[in-house]
């Protein structure tokens, strides 16, 4: 297991109610309700969440393996993430498809950022072997 040396952030949340419920920062930045997916009810669900955290991280991730490798990212490069809540042997599980566009650069050398970014990004650090996962160049 990885340690961390320096502290770089914490994101802290009150969360009541589970997935009937409502979230909120510490900061007061982000203040949701909850609603189980699928549900009429208003809020988003965790799975949209770690959805919307990882493809926004991911991107980070990019920005830095495209300087590692020399390459401009484009401004409107673009990641859709999927994440399925199911069931199977032992109850409840994720998986989860990142499908990543990378406009105007060429098909090898994004499939070496999209790689790069996998290794380093620390959500997907967090998944490696936890959960199925598909990237997609598209």
């Amino acid at each position: 297991m990885s340690k961390i040396d320096k502290v770089l952030y914490t994101g802290k949340t009150h969360t009541t109610g589970g997935r009937d419920g409502s979230a909120r920062s510490d900061d007061g930045r982000l203040a949701i309700k909850l609603s189980p997916p699928g549900s009429s009810g208003e809020g988003t669900n965790p799975e949209q969440l770690f959805a919307a955290g990882w493809s926004a991280c991911f991107i980070g991730a990019l920005g830095k393996a495209a300087q590692v490798l020399k390459v401009a990212l484009p401004a409107d490069v673009a990641v859709d993430a999927e994440v399925d809540l199911g069931t199977g042997e032992g109850g409840y599980f994720l998986q989860a498809r990142l499908n990543i566009s990378l406009p105007r650069i060429e098909r090898e050398t994004a499939g070496k950022l999209v790689e790069l970014a996998h290794q380093t990004c620390p959500y997907s650090k967090m998944t490696h072997g936890n959960i199925d996962v598909e990237l997609n160049l598209v």
